[in-house]
């Protein structure tokens, strides 16, 4: 029997199929969440093999739970906090506040003030606001200014909320901070989550570059370029797209190596090392009223929108649905128009429709590969259904 809150080791390859049978899902009500840590591991590989010169710090609001934290600050990684809590979780996890940026463009000023008592003092700023707010609570704080840069094609961009105009208003907050002796030391973007726009990065590089032109002109030790997050978890392919633009913008605008390079990723560490497994609990089919034919088999799953399933809502996440029918039989079997279900009493509370899947019992389960960046951290227990358990799995590396 696997261990909760423990990690479970395992060599070769990790089946799903070996821990279904292993856990009795029958007898529970919750769905469970497979999360496999050496995938982490292997993300950060990647981001090494790929991108060397760029150091991560890990998005913490992506997914805060306390053994992935564990697992990336004893990989080496940075942090990025957005409040006090973040911020204390990190430092609790052992982690020297060099670390971590408080990246959040804006703060309560109690949070700046705890900033400053454990020493975090790389801090985001966008806005004149936050700038005499900096100077009357943390004045001894280095500033980093975050300017806009949409791409052109993104998932979800943040223009409307951050970041400043980089032609006129970056340069004024930089003289503003010149004039308040407060010190800036870097610039940073974000050209969007699940950007489809790769030159962005190039384009938003070049801007960066320009600005610490402007910095070291009025006097200030430009150091730190920060090149944002909402890098893809599950597509290494694109990855390395981005990697290959990002490393030749960095060669041609930022060949100094003095100049530090970080990036805020989150779902790249941690989408790929869960999966969700959820068992069907009711099923209803919808037939033609005029001859009886079946037109739709609906599945109510014991997960839905307002538990792991909420990046559809909020990120429009495409997810993918594995069954565990016996192989052999698969291609053999007829697939209907499927509808996957939530549990809340909520009609939004639809998973997925225009699916199609062969037919499914009550008992039986799906598996939902890819769900670690966001599920966890923004599931709620609405309506009263429990988040899913979590078994948590390594793999046993040999030493030859």
């Amino acid at each position: 029997m696997f261990k909760e809150s423990e990690i479970n080791y395992y060599s070769d390859e990790l089946n799903l199929r070996t821990i279904i049978n292993s856990v009795d899902l029958q007898d529970i009500d919750e769905a469970l969440n497979i999360c496999d840590i050496s995938k982490i591991e292997q993300k950060l590989q990647t981001w090494q093999k790929y991108m060397p010169r760029v150091k991560p710090f890990y998005a913490l609001k992506c997914n805060e739970d306390p053994l992935i934290v564990k697992t990336l600050a004893d990989l080496g990684t940075g942090f990025d906090c957005a409040s006090k809590s973040e911020i204390k979780q990190i430092l609790n996890s052992g982690v020297q506040p060099e670390r971590i940026i408080f990246a959040n463009p804006c703060k309560l000023a109690s949070h700046i003030e705890y900033a400053k008592a454990n020493q975090v003092r790389t801090i985001t700023v966008d806005s004149e606001f936050e700038i005499y707010k900096l100077h009357k609570h943390y004045p001894e704080s280095h500033l980093v200014i975050r300017f806009r840069y949409d791409a052109k094609d993104a998932q979800i961009a943040f223009g409307d909320k951050f970041g400043c105009d980089p032609e006129h208003e970056a340069p004024a907050l930089m003289l503003l901070a010149q004039s308040l002796q407060l010190n800036v030391i870097g610039i940073s973007f974000h050209v969007g989550t699940g950007c489809n726009d790769l030159p962005a990065y190039e384009r938003a590089i070049r801007i960066a570059k320009k600005l610490f032109n402007f910095g070291s002109l009025i006097g200030f030790n430009m150091h730190l370029l920060d090149i944002g997050g909402g890098f893809p978890g599950d597509d290494d392919e694109k990855f390395k797209n981005i990697a290959d633009i990002v490393n030749s913008s960095l060669k041609l605008h930022f060949p100094d190596n003095d100049v530090n390079v970080i990036a805020e990723p989150g779902r790249f560490f941690v989408a790929a090392a869960y999966t969700l497994i959820c068992k069907i609990y009711a099923k209803r089919e919808i037939r033609s009223p005029l001859n009886n034919k079946l037109l739709t088999k609906m599945y109510y799953l014991n997960d839905g929108m307002y538990g792991s399933f909420n990046g559809i809502f909020y990120e429009h996440q495409q997810i993918s649905v594995q069954h565990f029918l016996e192989e052999n039989e698969e291609s053999k079997l007829p697939r209907f128009k499927t509808i996957l279900w939530g549990p809340t009493c909520d009609s939004l509370d639809k998973i997925i429709e225009d699916l199609e899947l062969p037919d499914l019992q009550c008992d039986d389960v799906l598996a939902f590969p890819n769900m670690g960046a966001y599920s966890v951290t923004l599931a709620r227990p609405f309506n009263g259904f429990l988040s899913p358990r979590i078994l948590y799995f390594r793999k046993i590396h040999s030493s030859s």
